[in-house]
């Protein structure tokens, strides 16, 4: 109907029209991304991954390789906090200091805190270096050059003579993990099929549990050993994960996406069909795919040098910049670090003294912690980003101050020469339910919302603002928390009670909603519409009539033989 032969627009309509718009202008700015293109056509695809052999075994290698990654950082966090349970690891790095408190070998608040830190110190120095060797020498190498550092931190470890010689090889633990973590959470989103991919990335963070759980469990052990191999042996076995790492990463295929920035389009082509399609060149997602990659890339490209200057260059990077350095924060000062590092003063603040109560709960929680994370990174993808993001932040506040509450009344006994057993067992409640609530965000969200916001362009330097800055909280965390938490106890946890406050104001205003689109679809999210608008052009000419110059054009490509090339 024309314009001018519409009916007027009641009175109540007006009114709702304004309402509408008024509300509009009060929510925070979530971004829009562009015309779904390929989502739609990733709907229509029922098979599942399971029944597509080239991609069932793809997910097996990077399952070994990328999932394994965060095994280094969960062993690592428990490797530290199950030594605190052996005497001649506190002899040895202790230099004869005798707790004030239950009279046995420990090691200095400070230095125990410097030990601890010196892991996250390393990465904050990596971080500069990573993602320049990543987009020059690509993901597999990346993956492989972290793996070889963190073996030789490894066995550095192992056979340390004093404490300098293992704080050295945390560090080079730390070096080694950034590039791992990096490339590993740029490569599961980049190689994984659209319609799994939320869910790969979100399990990423999942295996961090599995790391934890096998350093818990070998100290159960190793704790009884009466000489210098309690602690010998299990820092040794921090290398098993990058082993696996070594061992797996080139039967991994490369990132299409930096094989297409390289200007490698046909062996990126070739690996979208093989995995995508089976192998078949004809499919209409992998063309889809492949003119949306194309097209995104060479856009991004047009407007970026690839440097640390292009992500300070416009309002939408910078905003991607607040969300990925708030991001750091949240997921190593969200109260995890002092549940994870310093868990052995926690149970002694509960009553639990005995090194037998104290490693079966480790693991116990360890265990728990696997179980709800595998279980929520399967379930969250489902649900809109930002709401799980809140719903975490919530979750933990009411949790920290029903911990804090408890051990303000076990402070109170303890004062007061009686045993409150109650808020005992209250606090190990809310110690254990604290896990499920950090991993419905920080946990199981995080790589996978770091990846979608951030173009192909500035991906890798994203994730490494993430990661400098959650080293940077880590390193102040696991400094602070044994210190405050010697010198005004229980206290301390109403400190984190706030700033889990300002953590869900924070997600509310600052994070867009990036539900239910694909990498490309992301790119432009907080961009100029008429760059997202020439994406989806491109796609639809691919699909409806093919070709041009961001189509693959079979006279300068022949599919045949990329699919050969594949095979």
């Amino acid at each position: 109907m024309p314009v001018s032969e519409r009916p007027a627009a009641t009175p109540a309509q007006a009114r709702r029209f304004r309402l509408k718009n008024d509300t509009a202008d009060k929510m925070p700015n979530v971004g829009e991304s562009s015309d779904p293109i390929v989502t739609r056509l990733v709907q229509e695809d029922k098979v599942p991954w399971y029944k597509k052999p080239n991609l069932r075994v793809m997910y097996v290698w990077l399952f070994l390789c990328c999932m394994g990654v965060e095994m280094t950082s969960g062993f690592d966090s428990q490797l530290i906090n199950t030594l605190q349970f052996s005497k001649n690891f506190n002899i040895y790095f202790g230099n004869g200091y005798i707790s004030p408190k239950n009279g046995k070998p420990a090691i200095e608040d400070g230095m125990l805190g410097f030990i601890s830190s010196c892991y996250q110190l390393g990465s904050i120095l990596a971080v500069p270096i990573a993602p320049w060797f990543n987009v020059t020498y690509g993901r597999r190498k990346s993956i492989l050059a972290g793996s070889l550092i963190m073996c030789a931190g490894a066995i550095i470890q192992g056979f340390s003579q004093h404490v300098a010689m293992y704080i050295i090889a945390r560090m080079l633990l730390g070096v080694g993990i950034v590039f791992c973590i990096i490339s590993g959470s740029a490569l599961i989103g980049e190689l994984g099929h659209p319609k799994e991919r939320a869910y790969l990335t979100s399990l990423f963070n999942a295996s961090y549990f599995v790391g934890s759980i096998i350093a818990s469990a070998i100290t159960i052990k190793t704790v009884e050993i009466t000489n210098d191999w309690s602690w010998r042996l299990p820092s040794l076995l921090q290398i098993c994960p990058s082993l696996l790492q070594i061992a797996t990463v080139f039967l991994l295929p490369e990132s299409p996406r930096w094989l297409v920035s390289k200007d490698r389009d046909d062996e990126a082509f070739a690996i979208l069909t093989k995995y995508h399609a089976e192998g078949d060149a004809s499919s209409v997602l992998v063309q889809a795919e492949m003119a949306q990659i194309r097209s995104t890339i060479k856009l991004e490209l047009e407007n970026s040098k690839q440097s640390w200057r292009d992500m300070l260059k416009t309002a939408g990077m910078r905003r991607r910049v607040l969300i990925a350095v708030m991001m750091g924060l949240f997921t190593q000062m969200s109260g995890n670090t002092l549940l994870s590092y310093y868990a052995n003063l926690l149970y002694e603040m509960m009553g639990y003294t005995s090194d037998y109560a104290k490693t079966r709960i480790n693991i116990a929680n360890n265990c728990w912690s696997l179980i709800n994370g595998v279980f929520i990174a399967l379930v969250v993808t489902r649900f809109r980003r930002r709401w799980m993001f809140m719903l975490s932040a919530a979750s933990m506040c009411i949790v920290f101050i029903c911990m804090t509450v408890s051990f303000e009344r076990l402070r109170h006994a303890k004062d007061n020469g009686y045993k409150n057993k109650a808020a005992g067992v209250a606090a190990l409640f809310f110690y254990f339910a604290y896990s499920p609530c950090y991993n419905i965000g920080n946990n199981s969200l995080t790589y996978t919302y770091l990846v979608e916001i951030f173009p192909y362009a500035q991906r890798t330097m994203g994730i490494g603002v993430e990661q400098i800055f959650g080293k940077l909280g880590g390193f102040f965390s696991t400094n602070v928390n044994p210190k405050a938490l010697n010198a005004i106890d229980w206290k301390y946890l109403a400190i984190y009670c706030g700033w889990i406050a300002f953590e869900f104001i924070t997600v509310y205003l600052l994070y867009p909603e990036t539900y239910n689109r694909t990498l490309e679809e992301l790119t432009f999210l907080f961009e100029d519409k008429e760059l997202a608008e020439r994406q989806a052009a491109a796609v639809e000419k691919q699909i409806h009539g093919g070709g041009g110059e961001l189509g693959v054009d079979e006279d300068e490509k022949n599919i045949s033989t990329l699919t050969e090339r594949a095979v």
